[in-house]
């Protein structure tokens, strides 16, 4: 493990400046150490932890459960036939075992145990296995609230229950604990290369908010948008949400709301802009909210009220992030933080969620832009180590200039450990400058 990291992380070092992407063969490679990584170290300790000893995954070729997803080998983009993978842990001896009952091994990682020659029945198959290993608990995908948790079929349910013998029947508990945790955890090996993510996503915003693709009264924040997407096709990476631009400005009446108002203009010089913008690459997602400045003609800076109102911003996430607690829910946190700022005249509003295998992933969510009161279930999550979290939040600031409200809009992936947070690859603390003068500062 320790060759791996160092090759890791020596690949992406020299790769940083240029921005290289890795070629499909090597992406392969590394995600099969990854996944190995994630099956052989962690899965074991989660399961453990969560009191799960026997986990069974059940899916059909574009029919996969979320959770079967984030393990397709690399060279397989769906499922084959039925698939079927068992984890096992023995409570006892800590022996654990990962098979696949089905037609093809699961990749390099996962053997398949099933002889169809000598059991023709899958189900029959798979009872047999189940039999035979006697666990106190068979988890399954199934959750009445995480969408994620939840990838097991109504079909493939009944078949698993009713080939099981009634003393196994009375054992088959939702592993809606273990699917999140599995989906939510961080390892040290994918925190090598999450840095380089974001830091790909800047790079790419940072070429958006420029005169290189921006003309101001002649290209629009529609414009914008495809550039974007046609960037990431050609650095062969895959965005996981369509981007948004949007311009905020004195003479335009419409604060940025979460609708399609104020998203389709042309860039003018004074305008403040924002991107929402997320890549997916090497397993992982990125999910960043950036801000810049077009400068008027003459100007060098942008004006000191919009600094101002950057700096507002960037308080509202210390104090947000500074609230962070191993066990504290999303919700007590979200309602701490709020009050902090609102004693100290900001105006937050905090919609944060977890960030990984998926873009909107499972585990704790801190808010939704229209629940600033707490969010059920998943706000009641409690915060766990190696955690990554998109930092996304507003605060309304009123500029006298514009005689108007803005919103200065942000985020930024964070990963919370036993150290505490940290910002992912740092956080934007100036505003980009569209003009003669260009600018991407970072703390």
């Amino acid at each position: 493990m320790r060759k791996i990291l160092i090759i890791i992380s020596i690949l992406f070092i020299v790769n940083l400046n240029s921005q290289d992407i890795l070629p499909l063969k090597e992406r392969a490679e590394f995600i099969n150490k990854l996944q190995q990584d994630r099956f052989n170290n962690l899965l074991p300790k989660l399961m453990e932890k969560t009191g799960i000893d026997m986990w069974v995954l059940i899916a059909r070729e574009y029919n996969e459960d979320p959770i079967i997803k984030t393990m397709l080998p690399p060279t397989w983009l769906n499922a084959r036939r039925t698939t079927i993978i068992v984890f096992s842990l023995d409570s006892k001896t800590k022996e654990f075992e990962s098979v696949a009952i089905a037609r093809y091994a699961f990749g390099d990682n996962i053997p398949s145990i099933w002889n169809k020659e000598d059991q023709p029945n899958q189900w029959e198959a798979l009872k047999d296995y189940i039999v035979s290993k006697n666990p106190e608990k068979v988890g399954i995908n199934t959750s009445s609230y995480e969408s994620l948790a939840d990838g097991l079929s109504k079909y493939h349910f009944d078949q698993l229950y009713n080939v099981l013998p009634q003393k196994f029947q009375s054992r088959v508990v939702s592993a809606e604990d273990l699917a999140i945790a599995w989906i939510e955890t961080r390892t040290e090996l994918e925190m090598t290369v999450f840095s380089q993510l974001v830091e790909i996503s800047s790079a790419i915003i940072r070429e958006a908010f420029s005169t290189k693709v921006i003309t101001p009264g002649i290209t629009s924040t529609d414009d914008v948008v495809w550039w974007m997407r046609e960037k990431v096709i050609e650095l062969g990476l895959d965005t996981w949400f369509h981007p948004t631009v949007d311009v905020q400005r004195k003479d335009n009446s419409d604060l940025y709301a979460f609708d399609n108002k104020s998203k389709f203009d042309i860039i003018q010089p004074g305008d403040l802009l924002h991107c929402d913008f997320g890549i997916s690459y090497l397993t992982l997602n990125t999910d960043t909210q950036e801000l810049a400045y077009v400068l008027k003609p003459g100007e060098t800076a942008p004006p000191d009220f919009l600094v101002e109102a950057m700096n507002q911003g960037n308080r509202v996430q210390d104090i947000f992030t500074s609230n962070f607690k191993f066990g504290a829910t999303g919700n007590e946190i979200l309602k701490k933080s709020l009050e902090q700022g609102r004693a100290e005249g900001l105006r937050p509003s905090i919609y944060t969620h977890p960030l990984g295998t998926y873009g909107h992933s499972a585990g704790t969510t801190l808010g939704m832009w229209d629940s600033q009161g707490g969010v059920p279930f998943s706000g009641d999550h409690p915060l766990q180590y190696n955690t990554a979290y998109a930092i996304e939040l507003n605060t309304t600031v009123y500029i006298q200039e514009w005689e108007k409200d803005i919103r200065i809009m942000l985020e930024v992936p964070g990963f919370f450990g036993e150290d505490g947070f940290r910002y992912i690859k740092g956080r934007q603390t100036e505003l980009l400058l569209v003009g003669p003068k260009q600018a991407g500062l970072y703390d």
